[in-house]
């Protein structure tokens, strides 16, 4: 029996890929391992910046380092993006790019020592079906979407995913019922440019969501990352009506200053981001809201900036994820003029990232004397277990034998990272 090792870059789509594709491996007789003198080496990359591209590079050279005569199979972004380049480095055999990733196995098995360019050019314009094996039995991530048509200024993902294309409804539902059988209970919907779902098929997110909260024995149901223009009334009032839904939503932002939202072809004014905030508050005043912000972007003054700050504080997030613009040769945004200079990215940087620990400060403390239903995960250190609230309040409490296991908890103490709980 062949040993595969898998290492996977990037997002949670990524990570649902890598276990779509362990799984065609496993069906085919093959053994998933974590020693580095596997037989087969599969490596998902990323391409969102340079430095996603340097990390693939690397995590590519290291893989024959303990076993030359292993294959060597690149997919994802940055294979699709930039195929010369990858074929370029000794160590790969294989190149597949963000499609066919379902026929993985056989273009493994067919190497007979001559590289193998499968990469299409030209993405495919429907939706490639892989099913997952997910190791965990708390929480499923399954994919519904792929492809995003936005071309923010900033973005390659466009490129390396190519346009919209939905999972049909009656496949999701299926590996769903399958998960909830396999003892998971709580499902988390993520794609490329989620909000999109449908749009491809004459539906929209709220169809294929109301359908998933209807699955029996699930009991929760988490969003991933969704754009601010989905938050309509129309679509505010459909998920409020879903009990199983968490009141948990991640809504990107990237900057809080409409002047730099226009420069990075955002469809959104700072105004209306919050809007949509006040929208999903009126309807859920509990929920949890999390963002990305970035800063550095090319032209961002000390003023835009101030803008940036003032908008992340009166959105009052309950945590945000920051980054630093990072130059992606194949943008708009990598041709602007008024780069910024890394040492004030990075002074930027900690000064949101300060304020984003005290809105997490904030939103937590509102909840310290609450009993919360949690679920709950690892068993992190010896008799401490760490889980998850409906609203994404990461709680830790004492006790034997519970993960996967629903409690309530008493929430007795804000830790900087997450609450203390005790039963």
């Amino acid at each position: 029996m062949k040993n595969v090792k898998f290492h996977t870059l990037g997002c949670k789509v990524n990570s649902y890929e890598t276990e779509a594709m362990k799984n065609l491996f496993q069906k085919s007789g093959y053994n998933l391992t974590d020693s580095e003198d596997a037989d087969v080496f599969i490596i998902n990359t990323c391409t969102v910046t340079s430095v996603s591209d340097k990390k693939s590079r690397q995590m590519i050279r290291r893989a024959k380092k303990n076993n030359p005569n292993a294959i060597v199979a690149v997919v994802g972004c940055y294979s699709q993006v930039s195929p010369d380049e990858v074929l370029k480095l000794e160590d790969v055999d294989i190149i597949l790019g963000t499609t066919d990733r379902k026929n993985i196995v056989n273009y493994v098995e067919n190497y007979s020592g001559i590289k193998i360019n499968a990469v299409n050019s030209k993405i495919l314009p429907e939706y490639e079906d892989m099913q997952s094996v997910q190791q965990s039995r708390t929480r499923a991530t399954v994919k519904i979407q792929d492809g995003c048509s936005n071309f923010c200024s900033y973005c390659i993902i466009p490129y390396a995913r190519g346009p919209v294309r939905s999972r049909d409804v009656a496949s999701a539902i299926s590996e769903i019922e399958g998960l909830v059988t396999d003892g998971f209970t709580e499902i988390v919907l993520v794609g490329i440019h989620l909000a999109s779902y449908g749009r491809d098929l004459g539906l929209a997110l709220i169809d294929i969501l109301k359908e998933v909260c209807n699955v029996e024995g699930l009991k929760r149901v988490r969003l991933g990352s969704l754009e601010p223009n989905i938050i309509t009334p129309e679509f505010v009032k459909g998920i409020s009506a879903l009990p199983k839904l968490c009141h948990s939503f991640h809504i990107s932002m990237q900057s809080g200053c409409t002047q730099t939202l226009i420069r990075m072809n955002r469809k959104y004014t700072s105004e209306q981001y919050l809007n949509a905030l006040e929208l999903l508050r009126s309807e859920m005043p509990d929920c949890a809201i999390t963002t990305d912000v970035m800063v550095g972007f090319p032209g961002e003054t000390d003023e835009e900036f101030e803008q940036n700050l003032k908008t992340v504080r009166d959105a009052k997030f309950s945590d945000i994820h920051v980054f630093q613009y990072s130059r992606r040769k194949g943008t708009p945004a990598a041709e602007m003029t008024n780069q910024i200079d890394e040492k004030i990215k990075k002074e930027r940087s900690l000064k949101m990232l300060e304020l984003g620990n005290k809105l997490k400060e904030i939103y937590c403390l509102k909840y310290i004397g609450s009993t919360l239903e949690v679920l709950f995960e690892d068993e992190i250190s010896q008799g401490i277990f760490e889980g998850l609230t409906k609203n994404y309040i990461r709680v830790l409490a004492k006790g034997q034998g519970l993960s996967g296991k629903y409690k309530m908890v008493k929430l007795i103490k804000f830790c900087g990272d997450y609450c203390e709980g005790e039963f």
